[in-house]
């Protein structure tokens, strides 16, 4: 198994706007995909979605619980604006302190948190 395989997971959107110079061109897209992988290596992992259906929220990741945090009633948490360093930051402190159902977001990444209409929250484990 991988490492970090049984940790929480981070979905990032990369499709028609999210993770494009063409919408977002003061952000490092592939940088910002190295620093998450990199701050949530060895507890958790880092998947590109072509895209997550809510471009309005641009750029958008989901955090999925852990099997841990799943058990515990974690709930994949989507979040919006997803285009900063301290926002990467926290999203992996949230991965290394346990993610959804284990512990609680840090900092301000509560207020990035929205509700996707139901049929694209499906798409997401």
């Amino acid at each position: 198994m991988k490492p970090g395989a049984n940790g929480p997971t981070v979905t990032l959107c990369r499709g028609c706007c999210c993770g494009t110079t063409r919408k977002h061109p003061g952000v490092d897209h592939a940088g910002q995909v190295q620093r998450l992988r990199d701050g949530t290596a060895g507890v958790g992992r880092v998947k590109l979605s072509d895209c997550l259906d809510a471009c309005a929220q641009s750029t958008v990741a989901v955090v999925s619980p852990s099997p841990e945090g799943r058990r515990a009633g974690g709930k994949p948490v989507w979040l919006l604006g997803v285009l900063d360093r301290d926002t990467e930051d926290e999203i992996a402190a949230w991965v290394q302190a346990g993610g959804p159902g284990v512990a609680d977001p840090p900092g301000m990444l509560d207020l990035r948190v929205f509700t996707p209409a139901r049929r694209i929250r499906t798409q997401v484990p």
